[in-house]
């Protein structure tokens, strides 16, 4: 188990003012790839915003593993994505007003991703 452990690197974005609906379409694109073609399915996401976060999210684990492992290049080492998990953060809940003197309630989601490399 503690062998299994240490091939697994991982980054987190907590409080992306995206909802997590909107991100799992993406995260749905690049789940098991492996980092280079992940990388490359982003650049030419039509979802750019969106995109660009989770781009930087995999460049950020993938520092850490080279932190980790200094000695070792990222072609050599055969790393994908073992797991993305995006989750609800805080919600902003806001009034727009309506007729009448009321008011609607606007939710605005944020989210948490979590992004888990291992090796193969």
């Amino acid at each position: 188990m503690e062998e299994h452990k240490k091939n697994i690197i991982f980054a987190s974005s907590n409080e992306v003012s995206i909802s997590p609906r909107k991100i799992r379409l993406v995260v749905n694109l690049v789940k098991n790839k492996e980092i280079q073609e992940a990388l490359d399915i982003l650049k030419y996401s039509k979802k750019h915003q969106i995109s660009l976060i989770l781009r930087k999210l995999l460049l950020s684990a993938l520092s850490n593993w080279n932190k980790i492992y200094k000695n070792i290049l990222e072609k050599d080492s055969n790393l994908y994505i073992g797991k993305i998990v995006v989750n609800q953060g805080k919600t902003l809940k806001r009034l727009r007003p309506v007729p009448q003197g009321r008011g609607n309630r606007i939710r605005k989601r944020s989210s948490k991703i979590l992004v888990v490399l291992e090796k193969r």
